[in-house]
């Protein structure tokens, strides 16, 4: 297996746990293609995942831009409601066939935890989740959700008490338990070879996309966006059309409260290349080499950094990233409700955002797609709140 894209990935770890990434890629390379483990994987995904998802057609939105026909693969309509089930239940599987009754996990917006949280519960494993204190508090129903599923869920009070911290918590974890714990990490970012698993088990959103777009509209999509934190969806996404070069593909990231204030996120866009959690990549940082304060009103994307093979498709331009503020990303979140009765996530919500900018300048007749990687139940009451206030100030201005 390959641990560098290009310049970026490796594994950048302390010393102890060099063994625990080498068994884990060894067990990982033994199930890769063992056809039992793919059997029991691909039946879980149909029969309690509920895959494949569709691919729905925005008529409404489509018929009012006038431009292309849009769809949404709709990962909000997975059981648990966003695409970090389909990797949560492929690596609490390897974690069984592995010998390892316990899983550590980090979440940011709560859909990675409570994912982990229902597949620990489904295959019997004992789970362990660190989620930071702030993330917590605004995602109170997910916290709830994850401890119905018997999850054990520690609060990180350090740092900016966020994914970032919530990850290096449950890599100190991992460290200190490491005969009898797997540590599920939830995006393509640590080390090798993390970053390569997590994009295999999220490549099934591709794979049925490239099938359903074809066999809906006979041919492929003119251009896919994906929106990008850590950058798993996007990544499960983009994969199966990379050699594609007729595919335009564009990763949105968070911009926050704009990036000439200082909350913002978007490593794509405002980083550059350093270490960080294992693995060499785009990072935020000061101007003494150290990791920069983040902030997305969506808290899976409210990280400083992004996976490896994001950072080697900016550098070869196979992927174009930009950015997204809060308020557009509230903006598009609303818009879609009205529309098409579709509640998205906050961090699919910059990808809906964007993609409406995109379809504006493309021709009649063309194809666009969204990866709408979560339901927004879990925001609905902070959206709200922030529109208001949103609204309250733009009319202020006016």
């Amino acid at each position: 297996m390959e641990g560098f894209y290009g310049k970026y990935g490796g594994a950048y770890v302390a010393e102890t746990l060099i063994g625990n990434l080498e068994e884990l890629e060894r067990e990982y390379l033994k199930v890769k293609d063992d056809p039992d483990f793919r059997a029991e994987l691909a039946k879980l995904l149909k029969d309690f995942v509920g895959r494949p998802t569709p691919l729905t057609p925005l008529h409404a939105i489509s018929a009012e831009i006038g431009r292309p026909k849009i769809y949404l693969k709709r990962e909000d309509l997975t059981h648990t409601g966003a695409h970090k089930i389909n990797n949560a239940l492929a690596q609490a599987l390897l974690a069984k066939r592995m010998g390892k009754q316990r899983v550590v996990a980090e979440t940011g917006a709560g859909q990675h935890g409570v994912a982990v949280a229902t597949a620990c519960s489904l295959l019997g494993l004992d789970c362990v989740i660190y989620m930071g204190a702030v993330d917590a508090e605004r995602q109170a129903p997910n916290v709830q959700r994850m401890k119905l599923h018997g999850a054990e869920l520690h609060l990180v009070h350090t740092g900016q008490k966020t994914l970032k911290d919530a990850i290096s918590e449950a890599i100190r974890d991992w460290i200190t338990n490491v005969n009898d714990t797997h540590y599920l990490l939830g995006s393509a970012v640590g080390p090798h070879p993390f970053p390569n698993i997590v994009h295999d088990f999220q490549s099934v959103i591709g794979l049925e996309t490239r099938e359903q777009i074809l066999e809906q509209e006979g041919r492929l999509p003119d251009c896919i966006v994906a929106c990008v934190g850590g950058g798993s969806n996007a990544i499960g996404m983009f994969s199966p059309f990379l050699e594609d070069e007729e595919v335009r593909l564009i990763g949105v990231q968070a911009a926050g409260k704009g990036f000439d204030t200082d909350k913002y996120a978007g490593p794509l866009i405002k980083g550059r290349p350093g270490i960080f959690q294992g693995a060499h990549t785009y990072i935020l940082q000061n101007s003494d080499g150290q990791i920069g304060k983040s902030h997305s009103i969506a808290p899976g994307l409210d990280y400083p950094g992004v996976g490896p093979q994001h950072s080697y498709l900016k550098d070869i331009g196979r992927v174009e990233y930009t950015f997204i503020q809060d308020h557009e990303a509230l903006h598009a979140f609303e818009y879609l409700c009205h529309k098409e009765g579709i509640l998205p996530a906050l961090e699919s919500s910059h990808a809906v955002a964007y993609a409406l900018q995109v379809a504006a300048t493309m021709d009649e007749g063309q194809i666009l797609v969204v990866n709408l990687s979560g339901r927004g139940d879990k925001d609905l009451s902070q959206a709200i709140e922030a529109l208001a206030r949103l609204k309250e100030k733009e009319a202020s201005v006016s």
